[in-house]
């Protein structure tokens, strides 16, 4: 039998006998561009869009006035990942969103409903957020007890977003934020919204290194215009509210960490952690006192108009199994022009114990592991040392028509290695593997 964590869930190597697996996942995140303001008004590096314009505050004088500032907005990603080695099993090892070959693929559909607060008011502000979303990434960043049993083909359906967020100016020196509800991980340079990130495909930390949603409450205290205090308490990861239905071990889990806003927010830094018990009691007597941590060092540095640099550094460790996992990216990106940005990634992983580094056979193995229910999964045959090398462009067309609030198209080539020797790509046939992948973002 053979452990292995993907954000928390049990799992079974195909080739050998089930193995009963399950999922450690870690992470201290964000760019701080994702944090330091609402995720709406952030820029991650290789979008080329423009922030929004900043304008003064106006409290809204009235209900109606208050409900004229919802937005409904519509957004679709879909892709290709092309494999010239076609695997036979048509999986791309080490992968979980992109992990099909040589196949279209419709990742989301997202309709969002939201409101959000002004990060300037004077006075208290109230904002909100539902998004539901359809399509294939909804599979992996399921919330359990919520539609994670629905639908059992490839495209799903998911809530990723249902929260409230109060806004208090009046406390500390820049105020105080607190959300409330179902909401993603405020851990990860790379989010899953995906016109936020540089790349289509993604890398080893956000695929095995991060949670992805949480169900709790989350306070963001603006302590000065230097220092961003954060502290919350949730379910735990990727899960709802309720043993049975929702949590895999009716246990909570918390987020603490800091942000440094520098240089006038040219130089950002974020470190978080996310600490709780991840695993499911139908399978794991000890799971609630065996304690998952995730963390995640994001720093920032937009160096000049152009160039953007962005590295995060990830460690997770499961206590349970005695597992850890640890890596760090490099991302850069330059604007070549006010349509086209390169972007570059590259990165070093090193499971340490072939708890964590794992892709899914079936559409609902990945729900299963977190559940504790039997799931299979393609392994490694040991511990390994994964690299990735990613280039890619983004290119926002200048005739983007109005209607269109965003218009992206991502071609990307990526390279992966392993540096012990392990044989995990290509059928488990190599050490290396090349992917050629592109796709197309479109918002109204």
């Amino acid at each position: 039998m053979q452990n292995n964590p993907v954000r928390g869930r049990r799992v079974a190597r195909p080739s050998i006998n089930a193995a009963a697996m399950l999922l450690a996942s870690a992470a201290l995140c964000g760019t701080a561009y994702a944090q330091a303001s609402p995720p709406e008004q952030t820029l991650m590096p290789g979008n080329p869009s423009v922030a929004p314009e900043e304008k003064p505050y106006v409290a809204p004088a009235n209900f109606s006035e208050w409900a004229s500032s919802i937005k409904l907005d519509f957004q679709g990603d879909a892709g290709i990942t092309v494999n010239p080695a076609g695997p036979d099993n048509r999986r791309n090892f080490g992968r979980l969103f992109d992990d099909n070959s040589n196949r279209p693929v419709l990742n989301q559909f997202l309709v969002t409903l939201s409101r959000t607060v002004d990060p300037k008011a004077t006075s208290p502000d109230v904002g909100f957020k539902l998004q539901l979303m359809y399509g294939s990434d909804a599979r992996i960043v399921h919330t359990l007890g919520i539609f994670d049993q629905l639908i059992h083909d490839r495209n799903q359906l998911d809530i990723v977003e249902a929260n409230v967020t109060v806004r208090l100016p009046g406390l500390f020196a820049n105020g105080l934020d607190v959300k409330a509800g179902l909401y993603p991980t405020p851990l990860g340079v790379e989010l899953i919204d995906p016109k936020t990130n540089a790349f289509y495909s993604h890398s080893y930390i956000f695929n095995y290194g991060l949670p992805y949603k949480h169900v709790g409450a989350l306070a963001t205290a603006h302590v000065s215009d230097l220092v961003d205090l954060y502290l919350g308490i949730d379910s735990g990861t990727n899960v709802a509210i309720g043993y049975g239905t929702g949590d895999n071990n009716n246990r909570p889990g918390g987020i603490a960490g800091i942000g440094l806003n520098m240089l006038d927010g040219k130089l950002t830094v974020l470190a978080l952690s996310h600490i709780g018990p991840e695993n499911s009691k139908r399978n794991t007597p000890f799971a609630n006192s065996a304690m998952r941590y995730y963390n995640d060092l994001a720093v920032v540095w937009k160096a000049t108009d152009k160039l953007t640099l962005t590295t995060e550094a990830n460690y997770v460790r499961e206590d349970g199994f005695r597992a850890e996992a640890y890596g760090i990216a490099q991302y850069a990106s330059y604007a070549l022009s006010d349509t086209v940005t390169l972007n570059g990634r590259a990165e070093i992983y090193r499971d340490n114990t072939n708890f964590f580094v794992s892709t899914p056979v079936a559409e609902r193995d990945y729900v299963a592991l977190e559940r504790g229910v039997f799931s299979r999964f393609i392994l490694a045959p040991k511990p390994t040392t994964y690299t990735e090398f990613t280039a890619g462009l983004t290119y926002k067309p200048s005739w983007t028509p109005p209607q269109l609030s965003t218009l992206l198209i991502r071609p990307e080539v990526r390279y992966d290695q392993t540096l012990n020797n392990s044989r995990v790509y290509n059928d488990s046939k190599d050490r290396g593997a090349v992917t050629l992948a592109a796709d197309i973002i479109i918002g109204f």
